[in-house]
């Protein structure tokens, strides 16, 4: 009840902010999954509909194994929903609270996000860690470099990181990284990609998914 609860309230919070937004999806397609992902941020307009002080992000991801069956590697689905306050005297760094929505369940999580973003440069991060007993905390990392290459073309990569530290000796060590290279033509992107993964704490056990990736902004 109370997860659904939060879903409700997000849902309406969620509703004007995607309506006045630039929503970019993507589509990989990978050698071993396949995922959909829908991620921006954007700051709120107040009342006056101006730029307020509060900047939203939202990321919500979907992937399904090709191996998948009744059982087994069934789909995993990721909501993240984070709402920061960005005073211009802090110069890019803010207050952050997260809300994580996974397969396993609803995690809220606080620490200190930074973002810089100019024309063809996109650089956004936070440092944050779960409000519970025994937390994890998370880094996350997300460079974007767009040139221009002629009037109609852009050059498109990204980097994207995440790193999960657990604070408790037995729980393992998570590690992300996810890499885009290709090309932009006015709200398209495309080109190749690869998903890395690291699970472990003495040892490690890695994960690769490469393949290509359609972007659109809509």
């Amino acid at each position: 009840m109370k997860n659904k609860l939060i879903l409700v309230v997000l849902a309406t919070l969620l509703s004007g902010i995607i309506a006045s937004s630039q929503i970019p999806v993507e589509a990989f397609a990978g050698n071993e999954k396949a995922t959909l992902d829908i991620m921006f941020f954007k700051f709120i307009k107040n009342k006056d509909g101006q730029q307020s002080n509060f900047l939203f992000f939202n990321r919500n991801r979907t992937s399904v194994d090709y191996k998948m069956n009744t059982t087994a590697y069934l789909p995993l689905f990721g909501f993240t929903e984070a709402f920061s306050y960005n005073h211009k005297k802090l110069k890019g760094l803010a207050p952050v609270f997260v809300l994580s929505l996974l397969n396993s369940g609803v995690t809220p999580k606080a620490g200190i996000q930074y973002s810089r973003v100019k024309k063809d440069f996109t650089l956004f991060s936070w440092v944050v860690t779960e409000t519970i007993k025994n937390p994890k905390v998370d880094i996350f990392l997300l460079g974007r470099f767009i040139p221009k290459l002629s009037k109609n073309w852009n050059l498109f990569s990204q980097l994207e990181l995440i790193q999960t530290l657990p604070t408790v000796k037995q729980r393992n060590f998570s590690f992300t990284q996810r890499i885009r290279f290709g090309l932009k033509l006015k709200e398209f992107q495309f080109g190749l990609g690869i998903d890395l993964a690291q699970l472990g704490r003495n040892s490690f056990t890695s994960t690769q998914n490469k393949g290509a990736f359609l972007r659109y902004e809509f």
